[in-house]
């Protein structure tokens, strides 16, 4: 664990392919639960309680067997880092209850957008024109996926806008974060105090789930899991930049999860909103590592 896993794009790309599925699944148990196909519609709140309580005990079980040697953590931005993710988790469980998954996990790839908004003023980064043409583009499609020529804006397509800002600042915690701390220890830390952020919030809204809704809470939890682990060692095994994209798969696992499982078929209106978001990200992605190698250079 100490040492840095050789370049392998190959591999990094099959790593992130299998996160984008794993992180699909998710969002399809979320809306399975909170829409009351396994039981009484299950509230946002419940269903983050158990990503994270589940998700907390598989990367322990890890930890147990690895045997990693930790430093000390920086509370702060952990505490910080968590109740981001913790909202940001909670926001979109909700939305894939109101919305095509299709449309929430397009949504969701505004995060690196909102992510290099708010490092302007907190990072002091700068943004060149590319990039904020990029941002542009992403936002415009994120607009088209509100459908604000329904008659009123999706409620559904707002918390998914809410996730991606949330997760986006979060973002900003995870790259103060970066080159700190291990991996392994950032995901433990992470979990440990989600769970505690989510434990308080879920007393209010608690039901005791059905053995099929327990199995979905567990799924959830285990397949966050394993799509945070999978995603971590390819981020170790190739750059950004080249990483990114290939978790644009996940648009297709979700898109696949909701017409074979509650017979969903994206509409026009979706394939172009999600389109544009993804030409507005797949740009980001790009400037990004063009930014970073003429860095090394």
């Amino acid at each position: 664990m100490s040492e840095r896993p050789a370049h392998n794009p190959a591999m990094a790309a099959c790593l992130t392919l299998a996160a984008s599925a794993f992180a699909a699944g998710t969002t399809l148990l979320a809306k399975a639960l909170g829409t009351g196909v396994l039981g009484p519609e299950m509230h946002a709140l419940q269903i983050s309680h158990g990503r994270f309580l589940f998700a907390l005990i598989a990367i322990g079980i890890s930890v147990l067997v690895l045997r990693p040697k930790f430093t000390r953590p920086n509370l702060k931005l952990h505490i910080g880092r968590s109740a981001l993710g913790w909202g940001g988790v909670t926001f979109m469980f909700a939305a894939a209850a109101f919305i095509p998954l299709s449309d929430a996990t397009a949504i969701s790839f505004l995060n690196p957008v909102f992510g290099m908004m708010l490092a302007i003023p907190f990072l002091g980064e700068k943004v060149g024109k590319w990039r904020w043409f990029a941002a542009i583009v992403a936002l415009v499609g994120a607009a088209i996926l509100t459908r604000p020529g329904a008659g009123s804006i999706q409620a559904g397509a707002l918390l998914a806008l809410g996730s991606a800002l949330l997760l986006g600042a979060e973002l900003i915690l995870i790259k103060l974060l970066a080159g700190r701390e291990k991996p392994l220890q950032v995901l433990l830390v992470n979990n440990l105090i989600g769970l505690c952020i989510a434990t308080v919030a879920v007393l209010f809204v608690w039901q005791m789930p059905t053995p099929a809704q327990w199995a979905a809470l567990i799924g959830i939890g285990v397949l966050m899991a394993m799509a945070q682990a999978c995603f971590v060692n390819a981020m170790a095994r190739a750059d950004a930049s080249f990483v990114a994209p290939f978790f644009y798969a996940a648009l297709v696992f979700a898109a696949l999860y909701d017409a074979v499982i509650f017979r969903v078929i994206p509409d026009w209106v979706s394939v172009f909103g999600a389109m544009t978001i993804l030409t507005g990200a797949a740009l980001l992605a790009w400037r990004e590592g063009v930014a970073r190698t003429r860095k090394e250079v």
